[in-house]
């Protein structure tokens, strides 16, 4: 299954953008971001089918990294080709694109900047791609 970070605004060069590197070449999963302009255009592109779509957003669910890991092993094993993370800009996502969201995402109840939030998403994605492949993880037990 493809991982797929679509997000608003461009990280640049920023230890933000060493750390989505950093666990971004640890994935080993399909995996690609892309970086939209603030405004305009398309949000998200159209997506193959199979397709889940997750928005990142502040009242979404909170999701342990177990969890996290089992919604992406059973996207898998249903056949879902590609699954989407969205990252908005400063003022998040409408109220379409979330409804139309099969998950909405939080992570915890504070504000994150969206440049941080990508990290801790890319992280996470590493994490989730990690517990699948059977690696230890220290949380469980």
């Amino acid at each position: 299954m493809q991982l797929h970070v679509i997000a608003r605004g461009k990280i640049g060069r920023s230890p933000e953008a060493e750390l989505v590197e950093r666990y971004a070449r640890r994935i080993s999963w399909g995996f690609k971001v892309t970086e939209l302009p603030d405004r305009g255009g398309t949000f998200p592109p159209p997506a193959p089918t199979p397709c889940r779509v997750v928005a990142l957003d502040e009242r979404g669910e909170q999701l342990t990294s177990t969890a996290f890991a089992a919604l992406l092993g059973r996207w898998r094993d249903d056949g879902v080709r590609e699954a989407r993370f969205l990252i908005g800009a400063a003022d998040g996502h409408d109220a379409e694109l979330r409804e139309k969201a099969d998950v909405l995402l939080a992570f915890g109840a504070a504000t994150w900047p969206h440049m941080l939030a990508r990290a801790m998403l890319v992280e996470q994605l590493w994490r989730a791609t990690s517990i699948l492949s059977g690696h230890p993880y220290h949380r469980d037990g």
